[in-house]
């Protein structure tokens, strides 16, 4: 019971695998796409995807600011940023992390409270990177 799984990012198609069942990180919690699921558009939250085959996870991949279409034979996800987390950086999150604090920051004083909510999503996603990063690079030294 396989779903045909496609993942793109605005420059290239990342993936397109079959695979036993994808673990998505929807904004409102994490939701496996299989098959015979019901028809739905699902908004993304920085997070990893978790792609399965025959009950292991066989992938995984760091995802942010996109959406994911599911339907019973499939899932297409559209991010603006996919990446194996082997390629986190977590120097790059803690960087970034600094930069939108500062834009923030910046947000609160003019009380731009639509940049603020942008910020608070970008925000989250430069911790997850971080934390990913660090965790990855943990295992590595196990």
């Amino acid at each position: 019971m396989s779903i045909e799984l496609e993942i793109i990012s605005p420059e290239k198609v990342v993936l397109s695998q079959v695979v036993d069942m994808a673990v998505l990180p929807g904004l409102e919690g994490d939701i496996a796409a299989m098959k015979g699921h019901i028809p739905m558009i699902l908004l993304l939250r920085a997070g990893v995807i978790d792609l399965y085959q025959d009950n292991k996870v066989i992938d995984r991949l760091f995802v942010e600011d996109g959406f994911a279409e599911m339907k019973e034979t499939g899932c297409t996800v559209l991010a603006k940023c996919i990446r194996k987390l082997n390629e986190l950086s977590e120097q790059e999150g803690i960087e970034r992390l600094a930069k939108l604090q500062q834009e923030y920051n910046s947000a609160s004083n003019s009380n731009d409270t639509v940049k603020q909510r942008e910020l608070i999503d970008q925000i989250q996603g430069a911790n997850v990177i971080i934390d990913l990063a660090a965790s990855h690079k943990h295992n590595q030294t196990l």
